[in-house]
């Protein structure tokens, strides 16, 4: 495959001894949180928020958090939810139950059952993250999860962001939090506050948060491994480069780490997007600009090649978080392409409309994973079990094999299960049970 890397990026490799600390930093929290319980995380809160407020918002602290909001924020806030909750909607309609008859008297099915809790972390730092709210707390509620408790980091003398607040409250949350961090995604894990344990934890956040998360899953289960955002635009010589330019900074902006890719069938387009790009970061106001810069500097890679099948195998092989298409031919690229967190179809879609409201969830997969998994949907928070039963007919077939497979692998205990209901069912005939019978 033919692939001219015009811009390529600076490969980085977060020292270990970083990684190290960051882990040994989360994991001596989470067992003193463990072990101290809520004066701990309360501990903690003081300490890396200086935040000794209450941690459990009141009816009356979202009433005010509402009150201090513009209405036409709040109507923007209630267009989002109504988005993603339309667009859960249709995904939980997809998911189904049945049961069918294998063999005669053999009867299998399966069931969706909603999990019973799930926390929702919604950062708060340096941005407001109401449409992480939207997306993670309005997906579980659809559902059908009984208990979502959101967390959010609280600030000094403010407590959680009001627009967060509001949005929890909005789309259902059934309690909310001022904790951030690892006091925060400890105390949704261990129930603290609530007196309900998380079944999963989901929610975009820091290092420290996702290393939170990485340990607790087992106990716990998590959306997702989450690494920096990512996105990666495929453009043909028909493509806009001041579209394609904004849209690679628009993602950029999240973090000095963030990857910004582009991969194109045009010299042209692929010189004259490098040529735009620091423009478009210019624009930025800070902390924003540098960040992009950084991210654009490091991590920015802009390749040409020569079909679009080269693209698509190209693309796959990144398998990134946000996949723009601004090609001709688009029904090909959808059809064609396989690994992606969500795809966005044509220059008059954006990742910043999936971001924010236009329904699909932004909760998604980065780091390669997309190779394996899709983002957050009302699928993680059911569980898809199965159930059998069978008539005494059946246990003629069904207990012969399995005692006889049984044999074959040295579990006699599990062969004598199917032989005790032969015996029972069918007093007299006679079966072939295996070597040992």
């Amino acid at each position: 495959m033919a692939i001219n890397k015009i811009k390529d990026s600076i490969t980085k490799s977060v020292a270990q001894d970083a990684i190290e600390n960051t882990q040994r930093i989360v994991r001596e929290m989470l067992e003193s949180i463990q072990e101290g319980g809520e004066q701990k995380a309360l501990e903690y809160a003081k300490e890396l928020d200086d935040w000794s407020g209450d941690v459990v918002l009141s009816e009356q602290d979202i009433a005010q958090a509402g009150e201090s909001l513009s209405n036409e924020l709040k109507n923007d806030i209630r267009f989002a939810h109504s988005r993603v909750q339309a667009f859960a909607e249709h995904q939980l309609a997809s998911l189904s139950e049945f049961e069918t008859e294998l063999a005669p008297g053999v009867v299998a099915g399966q069931r969706l059952i909603p999990i019973n809790t799930a926390g929702c972390y919604v950062p708060g730092g340096r941005y407001a993250h109401v449409a992480s709210a939207i997306m993670s707390i309005t997906t579980a509620k659809t559902a059908g999860v009984k208990n979502v408790i959101a967390c959010s980091p609280p600030k000094p003398g403010v407590g959680v962001n009001p627009a967060i607040a509001y949005t929890a409250s909005l789309c259902g949350a059934d309690s909310i939090l001022a904790l951030g961090g690892v006091q925060g995604i400890a105390a949704l894990a261990y129930g603290l506050f609530t007196g309900h344990e998380a079944d999963i934890l989901v929610g975009p956040g820091n290092r420290f948060v996702a290393e939170a998360k990485r340990l607790l899953f087992g106990r716990i289960g998590i959306d997702l491994f989450a690494g920096p955002t990512e996105i990666l635009v495929i453009a043909d010589q028909s493509a806009d480069p001041n579209i394609v330019a904004s849209d690679l900074v628009g993602q950029a902006e999240h973090g000095p780490d963030s990857p910004a890719w582009l991969i194109t069938t045009s010299s042209d387009l692929a010189h004259r997007v490098i040529e735009l790009v620091p423009g478009y970061i210019e624009r930025l106001p800070e902390p924003n600009r540098s960040a992009a810069e950084a991210a654009w500097r490091d991590f920015g890679e802009v390749s040409v090649v020569d079909t679009r099948e080269e693209a698509v195998t190209l693309s796959d092989k990144y398998a990134p978080e946000h996949l723009e298409v601004q090609t001709e031919d688009l029904d090909w690229w959808l059809t064609n392409l396989s690994n992606y967190g969500s795809l966005f179809l044509g220059e008059q879609t954006t990742v910043a409309y999936g971001d924010k409201c236009s329904g699909t969830n932004h909760i998604l997969p980065t780091s390669g994973a997309a190779r394996y998994t899709g983002g957050l949907s009302v699928g993680k928070f059911i569980k898809t079990v199965t159930y059998q039963r069978m008539n005494e007919e059946a246990n003629k077939s069904v207990g012969s094999v399995t005692a006889r497979i049984s044999r074959l692998e040295g579990m006699e205990g599990h062969a004598f299960t199917g032989d005790d209901r032969l015996y029972k069912y069918f007093p007299g005939e006679v079966f072939q049970l295996g070597h040992n019978a």
